[in-house]
């Protein structure tokens, strides 16, 4: 195994993805000859031409429409949008157009595309730059998505998604792409879709989260720890396709749950996670389900970004609410 910071993960899982595929191509704004905003593409283009990893106009409709072009005509395309928010200019194209490719073509063609897109806040960015809209897409039928916690995740996860034959949007956390190192398996590794990671096995509270709040709930578990709390934690890796096996397991081992993740609580994926609590494992339930969300405000300013973020210390508050309902 090499360490490797998450941005490193990605990059060396896209070579080793177009080394392995010549269909494989890369497109998006500057990931040719600037390799990426964040280097995630850096000499790519060096290594495999700029046929292959080229750069496009800054339009996300086009990205993403140029994208299914191309796969129907045979190749594999890995787009990049600079910020998640910024793919809402390409919503139709992704959601009704890329989306929808099997199901409008009766199953005799598929898209197979990767979205990749960074997100998520504690980064100073500007306005339309740090919103998590999973949810948005979640809605989306044929589309699939991922969101890594870890660089070993990264390079498991994208690999699967490059050589899924169906769309998916694969979500990156941001503050992770160099805060986040781990070791990461060298050669072939690839993590199938709709399997939870069991982070930390535990008895009292089951906590549910993904992506860049996995570190925020680490954090929060140290502390509870301390305390003589023993949480049990799952990452659910993909919410399309959702564990729900593993997840109903992981509520019924302790009978209380709290989930953690950056996007607004209504309508927030977290309330997906809770209607299928209340389905399956109601009677195994100890206390009521609870969550630890952004308010149901725009992404604020910078500099009270702190107080929009959920953070370990409110994790730990609504734990303990939860251990004395």
């Amino acid at each position: 195994m090499a360490r490797l910071t998450m941005v490193e993960s990605i990059r060396e899982t896209l070579r080793a993805e177009m080394l392995r595929d010549e269909r494989v191509i890369v497109m998006g704004e500057d990931v040719g000859h600037l390799g990426g905003v964040f280097r995630a593409t850096d000499g790519l283009q060096q290594q495999f031409g700029a046929q292959r990893v080229f750069d496009t106009p800054l339009a996300e409709s086009v990205i993403a429409g140029s994208a299914l072009g191309l796969a129907l005509s045979g190749l594999i395309p890995v787009i990049e949008m600079q910020f998640l928010a910024f793919s809402q200019n390409g919503f139709h194209q992704i959601c009704q157009q890329i989306g929808r490719t099997r199901f409008r073509t009766r199953g005799s063609h598929s898209a197979p595309i990767t979205i990749r897109a960074p997100f998520g806040g504690n980064v100073k960015t500007p306005e339309l730059h740090s919103d998590s809209m999973e949810p948005m897409y979640a809605q989306t039928t044929g589309l699939k998505i991922a969101m890594p916690s870890t660089a070993a995740d990264a390079k498991g996860l994208l690999a699967t998604a490059v050589r899924d034959p169906d769309p998916v949007l694969f979500l990156e956390p941001l503050r992770g792409y160099r805060l986040i190192a781990d070791e990461v398996p060298e050669g072939e590794y690839t993590i199938p879709f709709g399997k939870l990671r069991t982070i930390r096995e535990g008895s009292d509270v089951t906590i549910v989260t993904w992506s860049a709040s996995v570190p925020v709930v680490e954090e929060a578990a140290e502390q509870l720890i301390a305390e003589g709390v023993d949480p049990h934690i799952v990452d659910l890796r993909t919410i399309v396709p959702l564990d729900e096996s593993g997840l109903i397991e992981a509520i019924e081992k302790t009978g209380r749950c709290v989930i953690v993740h950056e996007s607004p609580a209504v309508a927030g994926f977290g309330a997906e996670v809770i209607a299928l609590v209340q389905e399956h494992a109601f009677y195994s339930l100890q206390a009521p389900l609870r969550r630890v969300t952004a308010p149901d405000a725009p992404y604020p300013t910078p500099g009270v970004e702190g107080y929009y973020v959920p953070d370990a210390k409110r994790v730990v508050r609504v734990v303990r609410e939860t251990l004395i309902d």
